[in-house]
């Protein structure tokens, strides 16, 4: 029986705001910049603890960009933030230039990103933003699955020299990554080991993962269930391991099926090992206005969607 420790519910911003005011206190280079979205980043805590070192650079995403870059040319390590949209889509110039291209030690910090930012609608709910990040040269991409895990990667990536993009959401999730695990950039976690079919996700899609796991073992499945947080550099011999005793795999992501996880695996599984595929994803298209669970549900990446995906692929093998 399936049998996960759930720790708490708590939205995955929140672990970055706490992540953040961790290393206010405990790494004096790290400054923080933020696009007038204070609150909704939670940076209001290291905002308050070393004012000094909190810019806030208003409505003016690609500035604050630019602002970071030259921050790292005084051995500053600049976390900026504001929401995926417009952390990502809005200043994709800025970021290629003066940060992918420069190889600058700027942390880009998004939250709210995918379909779970709800009612805000299509064009806040970017589904784009992991694929244009993990195309730059020279740039990490962490997706954590939780709380803790984003707490974690906030300050793992302090310790990474070189440009991230860390994506994290705004809906309370439940808690299951230990407080104390250790975060490693570029090696994923294995949750559940199984020997009938790979399920490897990132962020909110890990949890639906665990719930479509629980379906599945009523079923008769055996899922091997790997977090893979970091999709840039993706760790392959997690992948290779898996589908060598799996001989199947499902990719679920809170993205576009173009260019995401699944895009990532993909590459992998033509290059090293040509076993059965399934993308849980959006196909193509633009969110709306809505629920956040609703609109998982209506887009094709809820629960249920990766337990329908388990059971097509393995009717590949």
């Amino acid at each position: 029986m399936i049998e996960i420790e759930v720790l708490g519910n708590k939205d995955t911003r929140s672990g970055f705001g706490e992540g953040l005011l961790e290393l206010a206190k405990t790494n004096k280079d790290v400054v923080a910049l933020c696009a007038d979205l204070t609150g909704s980043l939670k940076m209001d805590a290291f905002q308050k603890e070393v004012p000094d070192r909190f810019f806030q650079v208003g409505i003016a995403e690609a500035n604050m960009i630019g602002m970071a870059a030259g921050m790292t040319i005084g051995g500053k390590i600049p976390y900026t933030g504001t929401f995926a949209n417009f952390s990502t889509g809005r200043v994709y110039d800025q970021i290629r230039q003066s940060v992918a291209y420069s190889k600058k030690n700027v942390k880009i910090c998004a939250s709210h990103a995918g379909l779970t930012l709800g009612e805000d609608g299509a064009t806040h709910q970017i589904l784009e933003d992991i694929g244009m990040m993990k195309m730059l040269p020279n740039m990490t991409v962490i997706v954590p699955c939780d709380f803790n895990q984003t707490k974690q990667a906030t300050i793992a990536i302090s310790k990474h020299e070189g440009p991230v993009y860390l994506r994290f959401g705004r809906p309370v999730m439940p808690i299951f990554v230990k407080d104390d695990a250790k975060f490693e950039i570029g090696k994923a976690d294995t949750i559940l080991e199984g020997s009938d079919v790979t399920i490897i996700a990132c962020g909110h899609l890990v949890w639906k993962s665990i719930e479509a796991a629980r379906i599945l073992e009523e079923k008769g499945v055996s899922v091997e269930l790997i977090n893979m947080h970091t999709i840039k550099p993706l760790d392959v011999n997690a992948v290779l391991q898996s589908v060598a005793k799996t001989k199947c795999v499902v990719t679920a992501e809170e993205h576009m099926i173009n260019g995401g996880l699944g895009d990532s695996v993909a590459q992998v599984l033509i290059q090293h090992a040509l076993v059965p595929q399934e993308y849980v994803g959006v196909n193509d298209s633009f969110g709306e206005s809505g629920n956040p669970m609703e609109l998982m549900t209506k887009y094709g990446i809820d629960t249920q969607n990766i337990v329908d995906a388990v059971l097509k692929v393995i009717q590949r093998k």
